[in-house]
């Protein structure tokens, strides 16, 4: 949990960002979260009313702050949706909890920011074409299965190759165990090219993922800092080049050196906000 605040703290000593550039929000309503998870759920949740085996699966012990800190995660990636609609490009300092499914999180992930997003902007904006670009280390399996079906969604997932409950999108990309990072970049890039070949987006929502790193816990890929920035340059210029509005989240990330999974983050924004300069396009922060 350190990495949300170390990061920050990154961004802002590095002079990346501007503290007062950094917008705070409150946490979601709750008739936001009700299109996409159940009520029983949200109230267990809220009342911290999970049975054991729930809180396994979750994998964090439900405590008051749970609830309100989703909640706001949510709504972080809710709000940059509409600002990258509006600027082209904007990132959470935090977000991607694509585990989260509608009657229960998996994962650390409670609640699935990504899919309420996508669910409040088709209230707002009726026919809006989204584009889900996934690069964690694991499936959004939670994301897929919420938004299954769906013709204006597509869901782009490169994952790494192993057991678990994965729950098919609209286009799955499996690594190797243990990938390399040029076989990895030259996979993603190959496979993502392909995806906007088939589907035009109004919006990307971007999951960038920390856990791709060869000293990741549980990301079982090998990929080295030099990699992830030539993985976030490709991405970002493909996208605001092209004037396809990005709002960009965390994703996961469990480093064996806590620090790098902060850096990793750290300096995806980094690279979002060099790039947006370069193409002159404004940046939204949450």
């Amino acid at each position: 949990m350190e990495k949300y605040e170390v990061s920050k703290n990154m961004l802002i000593d590095g002079g990346v960002l501007k503290g007062e550039e950094i917008v705070e929000v409150r946490a979601a309503d709750a008739h936001v979260m009700r299109r996409v998870h159940d009520n029983d759920y949200l109230s267990k949740i809220y009342y911290g009313q999970l049975d054991r085996k729930e809180q396994i699966l979750l994998g964090l012990p439900v405590t008051p702050k749970l609830y309100t800190k989703s909640a706001t995660e949510v709504e972080a990636t809710r709000q940059a949706c509409y600002a990258a609609l509006q600027d082209g490009a904007a990132a959470v300092l935090a977000g991607g909890t694509h585990h989260a499914f509608r009657n229960h999180g998996e994962g650390y992930n409670v609640f699935n920011d990504i899919a309420i997003a996508i669910r409040d902007l088709q209230v707002q904006r009726p026919g809006i074409k989204i584009m889900v670009v996934d690069t964690d280390a694991h499936q959004g399996n939670g994301t897929n299965s919420v938004l299954e079906n769906d013709p204006n969604v597509f869901t782009y997932s490169i994952h790494v190759g192993r057991p678990g409950s994965k729950v098919n999108g609209s286009m799955d990309v499996e690594t190797v165990r243990y990938v390399e990072g040029d076989m990895y970049l030259k996979q993603l890039f190959t496979t993502l090219a392909a995806a906007l070949d088939v589907f035009s987006p109004d919006l990307v929502i971007w999951i960038a993922g920390a856990d791709n790193h060869r000293n990741d816990r549980m990301g079982q890929m090998l990929l080295d800092l030099k990699d992830f920035v030539r993985r976030d340059e490709v991405i970002l210029r493909a996208f605001m080049k092209n004037r396809i509005p990005i709002a960009i989240l965390y994703g996961g990330g469990y480093n064996r050196q806590q620090e790098y999974t902060a850096k990793i983050h750290r300096n995806t924004i980094a690279t979002a906000v060099k790039v947006s300069r370069e193409v002159q396009r404004p940046r939204s922060i949450f």
